[in-house]
This record gives C-alpha cells, sequence and structure tokens, in this order.
C-alpha cells in the first residue's frame, strides 16, 4: 500500500510539474471569463458544476483503471482546478451579491466594458425576455437543421442513385446512338437503292407502250421465258402458265408483275379472276389487299377494291373515281356494276348508269388515251367492243325527255279519271297536285306484277270536274326500291279534253256520219261529231262530191257537261233519195284538219 501511495504521489507531482501552470491558467481565464458575462447568466456556476461532474468521472475512471492514469491525470487536474476556481468566484458573487460580477465592482473599466458590448442593461428583464426566445427559437432552428439534415441526406441518397442511374443511361445512349448510326447507315443505304428502284418504277410507267409491244412480241413466240426479267416477260409467263392449267407458276409471275408496281389493269383483273377461282373472294381481297398497301399504281388499288361485295364495292369504286376523276378504265368497271349481267334485271336508273359510265370510258379513246392502260391491246380492244355494244343496246336511254311517266286524263260527266304511264315497272306510285304538300299514294290493285313479283300500283286517281289548270306531279319506286321523280306534267282541263276528243273523232271517224239510221229513211245522222264538240271549231261536208261547199253549225262546247247533246239542237237532217255520198272535213280547235272522210249511202 505504501509502494501504491507513493506512485500516486510521484504521478501527482509529475503531472502538477508538467500540466500544473497551463491548467491554472486556464481555469483562473475560465472563472475570470464567467464573472464578465454574469449578467448575461451564472457562467461561474455552470463552469464550477461541468467541471466538478468532469473530475468526478476521471476519477472513477482511474480508480476503476478504465483509463491509464498517466494519460487521465492532467485532464483531472484541469476539471479540479477549473471546478475550484469557478466555484470560488460563484461564492464570492453570491457574498457581495454583484450582478455584474466582483471583477466589474472592483474595476470600473470591466464595467465599461460590459456596457459598450451590450452585456448589461438597464432593462434585464427585456435582455432575458430575449434571450428565453432565442432559445426558442435555437430549439426551433435545432428541429428545422435536424429536418433539413435528414433531408440532405435523402437528396444525397437520391443523387447517388440518380448518378448510378445516369451512368446506366450514359452507357444505354451510347449504345442507342451506336444503334442508330449503324440504322442511319442502313436507311441511307435503302434510300439510295429505293431511290434506284423508283428511277426504274417511273421509267417503266412512262413506257407502258414499250412493255405493251414487247408482250405483244412475245406473244406470237409463245412458250414461257425460262429467266425473265422484264415486267412484260413476267406477264407473258403468267399467261402462258396460265393458259396451261399450271396455276402456280401463273400466280408467282402475277405476283413478279405486281412487284414492278406497273400501272397497267388489265394483268391486275385477269390476276384477280385466277385468284378468285383459287381463294375466293376473300382470298383475292386479301393478296390485292397486301399488294395496295406497298403500291403506287392506282390499277392495284382499284382491283382490290373490286375485290369486295355489292354496295361496299361500288361505295369504295365511286370514292375512287371521285380521288382519281380521269382514271379511264374505272368508268368501264363502274358500268358493269349496273349491267344486266350483273344485275340480272335492270332498272331504268340502272340503264343510265351503266350508259353515262361506258360514255365517259368510251371518250377516252380520243387520241390514244386508253392505250396507257393496258399491256394486252387485245383486252382493250374487247372493252371498247364491249361498251359499243351495250350503247347500242341502251339506245336513247340518255335522252332527258324520253323514258319519263306521261298522264292521260279522261273526262267523263262526273270528273276526271287520271291514267299513268310509267316508263318502266314500279312497285308503288304516288301523286300530288300543285307545287307542294304531300303525295298521295295510289294504292295496289287486286293482281301481281309478273314483272316484279309484288301486288301492281294502281296507275289510275281521280280529281273532280272543278279542277283548274296546274302541275301534277308523278313519282315511283322502281323494282330496287329507289325512288324516281318526281316528274311535274302540266294539267289543263279544257286543252285535255279537247285532245281527248279529238284523239276519240280521229279513232273513230266511220261513226261520223249515219245515213238512214234506225230505219229512218232520209235522214243524215251526225251525233258523234256532236258528243265530242268540245275538238271542232269548223265541220264542211258536201254531197254526191267532195266540194265540202256546206257547213254544220254546232253548239257550243259545255266544260261543265261536255258529251251532252242540247234539247233544243237536231242531230240529223235531211237528204233526197238521190244523195248517194257525202264527203266531210273537220277542223279542230288546235287548227289542225282532217282528211277529206267520204261516206257511202246503202
Amino acid at each position: 500500500m505504501s509502494e501504491i501511495a507513493t506512485g500516486t504521489t510521484s504521478l501527482i507531482r509529475a503531472s502538477l510539474s508538467r500540466t500544473g501552470k497551463w491548467a491554472a491558467s486556464f481555469a483562473f481565464i475560465s472563472g475570470a471569463v464567467g464573472d464578465v458575462l454574469n449578467p448575461l447568466g451564472p457562467f461561474a456556476a455552470y463552469i464550477a458544476l461541468v467541471a466538478a461532474v468532469a473530475a468526478i468521472i476521471i476519477a472513477i475512471a482511474m480508480v476503476l483503471r478504465l483509463v491509464l492514469a498517466a494519460k487521465a491525470m492532467p485532464a483531472l487536474i484541469f476539471a479540479t482546478s477549473a471546478a475550484a476556481i469557478a466555484g470560488g468566484v460563484y461564492g464570492i458573487q453570491q457574498e457581495t451579491n454583484s450582478q455584474n460580477g466582483v471583477i466589474a465592482n472592483l474595476v470600473p473599466a470591466v464595467a465599461e466594458l460590459q456596457q459598450s458590448l451590450g452585456i448589461v442593461s438597464q432593462k434585464v428583464a427585456k435582455i432575458e425576455q430575449t434571450v428565453t426566445e432565442t432559445q426558442k427559437t435555437v430549439e426551433e432552428v435545432k428541429k428545422s437543421t435536424d429536418t433539413v439534415a435528414k433531408t440532405t441526406e435523402q437528396i444525397a441518397s437520391a443523387q447517388q442513385q440518380q448518378s448510378a442511374q445516369g451512368a446506366e443511361t450514359q452507357k444505354t445512349v451510347e449504345a442507342v446512338k451506336q444503334t442508330t448510326d449503324t440504322l442511319a447507315a442502313g436507311q441511307q443505304q435503302q434510300q439510295a437503292q429505293a431511290e434506284k428502284l423508283q428511277a426504274t418504277t417511273e421509267q417503266i410507267a412512262a413506257s407502258i407502250d414499250t412493255i405493251a409491244k414487247g408482250f405483244a412480241q412475245l406473244s406470237e413466240q409463245g412458250g414461257a421465258i425460262a429467266d425473265p426479267k422484264r415486267p412484260d416477260e413476267f406477264y407473258h409467263n403468267a399467261r402462258v402458265y396460265e393458259l396451261a392449267g399450271d396455276m402456280l407458276n401463273a400466280r408467282r409471275s402475277y405476283l413478279a408483275f405486281a412487284g414492278f408496281d406497273v400501272d397497267a389493269i388489265d394483268p391486275y383483273t385477269r390476276f384477280a379472276t385466277l385468284l378468285r377461282v383459287q381463294d375466293g373472294k376473300a382470298g383475292a381481297r386479301e393478296v390485292f389487299g397486301t399488294l395496295a398497301e406497298k403500291a403506287k399504281a392506282p390499277s392495284i388499288k382499284l382491283v382490290h377494291l373490286l375485290q369486295f361485295d355489292d354496295a361496299q364495292r361500288l361505295d369504295k369504286l365511286n370514292a375512287f373515281i371521285a380521288a382519281n376523276p380521269d382514271y379511264a378504265p374505272a368508268y368501264f368497271l363502274l358500268a358493269q356494276e349496273f349491267s344486266e349481267d350483273r344485275l340480272g334485271s335492270q332498272t331504268l336508273a340502272d340503264k343510265r348508269s351503266e350508259a353515262q359510265a361506258l360514255s365517259k370510258f368510251v371518250s377516252y379513246e380520243k387520241d390514244g388515251g386508253l392505250l396507257k392502260y393496258f399491256v394486252d391491246q387485245t383486252q382493250l380492244a374487247d372493252w371498247l367492243d364491249r361498251s359499243r355494244s351495250r350503247l347500242t343496246a341502251l339506245g336513247d336511254v340518255l335522252d332527258p325527255s324520253r323514258f319519263v311517266p306521261t298522264l292521260t286524263p279522261m273526262r267523263s260527266n262526273a270528273g276526271w279519271s287520271m291514267t299513268i304511264s310509267l316508263p318502266e315497272p314500279a312497285t308503288a306510285i304516288s301523286w300530288r297536285l300543285g307545287d307542294s304538300g304531300p303525295f298521295t299514294d295510289t294504292g295496289v290493285m287486286a293482281m301481281n306484277d309478273q314483272r316484279t313479283g309484288k301486288p301492281m300500283p294502281n296507275p289510275s286517281f281521280e280529281l273532280p270536274d272543278s279542277t283548274a289548270a296546274t302541275t301534277i306531279a308523278i313519282k315511283y319506286l322502281d323494282v330496287r326500291g329507289r325512288e324516281t321523280g318526281p316528274f311535274d306534267i302540266r294539267f289543263d282541263p279544257d286543252g285535255a279534253l279537247q285532245q281527248e276528243n279529238k284523239q276519240i273523232l280521229d279513232q273513230f271517224w266511220t261513226s261520223w256520219i249515219a245515213f238512214d239510221s234506225g230505219g229512218n229513211h232520209g235522214l243524215v245522222y251526225f251525233t258523234q261529231m256532236l258528243s265530242y264538240r268540245c275538238a271542232i271549231k269548223e265541220v264542211h261536208y258536201s254531197l254526191n262530191g267532195t266540194t265540202l261547199d256546206k257547213e254544220f253549225k254546232m253548239p257550243p262546247c259545255d266544260a261543265k257537261d261536255p258529251y251532252a247533246i242540247p234539247s233544243d239542237y237536231q242531230p240529223y237532217f235531211k237528204v233526197k233519195d238521190d244523195v248517194k255520198s257525202m264527203a266531210v272535213q273537220v277542223t279542230y280547235t288546235d287548227g289542225t284538219k282532217s282528211p277529206v272522210r267520204e261516206y257511202k249511202r246503202q
């Protein structure tokens, strides 16, 4: 024990000799500073408390040998010195009740220094309040600082991830750039090839005549070409294989021809026919749909739309013509949509549509305007022959004054019976009096029309005798249910009555005169002419000759009762027995005259 005590004493002495001076000096300075700062708070007490606690901790660590005594002894001396000096200063402050500190009370210069530095204030309470608020602010700032620090860490982490991702992205960009450069080089090469092919295609398209001549020469030679290279050679082979029944090679040759994108109609129509036979319409539509997506030639697109059904095909064909109004072959193909071969039976509208399309197609023949669309000129000749033949058969169907409804009025004592005559079979007829208002259906008869297989529409309707001059509109539905009309027909009651009476007089002229009728010998009757006198202006006659030197004086026409003979008028006259014949000529109200009619007495 004595050895340990001796060692400890030696260690303390050695430590004091080494650190005692600076430790005491620093402790004294700390105590002085705490005293000067006393107006702001009991800093001397704080320093004494902290130093004492530190000295106790260091001493315990040394006793428990948690630290080496040689190393911890200077710190223990410093902490003990600081605690002793600061504690002493705090004790003096409490005894002297010095708020500004012991030194400030003894040395006026220190007090002035405190005033200049703002340490001492007459309103200490205000300073304390400010210090309290500052402490709160510091705490809030600390919290904010902690939050900012945390956020900063998150940002730093995100930046690290972004940096890693940026590195990967950079690698990807470099790879994409390399690939893009490769593709760009390939595209340039493809573009050059496409331009070369386009130039070749344009040359081919511009020389259909050359292709046609080559095809004609090959056709004369016969046989398939072993190594075809030109479009005319592929077309020739396709025809040879097709006629020989080798449909597989024919198909391959047609596809090879289509690869040249030649704008000629006949190779593609023939190819489409072959496909429909082999694959049906759906298969042909699929093949030409693929070709049309790549091709620029309108002929390929035109043949593609022909592979659709009925109404859809017609709509697409009309749309094609609207977009390509000068593409001549389209009009011939449009005409086929309305032809008798396609429809079985044609309405008047179908015939007119066919005639219009064929006339348009044939009009392009002038100055060789159709040659550029055909490789095989025999196909063009066939289309032209068929067009001319059909136009001849259709006749003047395009004449607007022909093939229109007519109206035949017939007058009776009860009124007018109007009979409608149509240029084609109909399934319904309607009429309207005047220029506006609803149409009235004539109804149907109790029989079927064998031409339509449907009930026959009633072709007539009635009007009162008081009907004034007006316009009658007629419209009807054809066998396909399409409305035709309306057609405006002028109705003049007076003119219609005169025309009807004239027609009857001309048709039944043998009944104008009757000698000795009904056993009344010596009497000449002209009753029929009296009944239809509304069409007569004058009647001249002569007996036993044709001098026409006499005249019948007719009573005026009564439009309300036109066929009645006035009760005070005598419809006959007497003749002698030597009268053997009579000649009559009627002058009508329209100024025309009948032939001189002769009647023999029996």
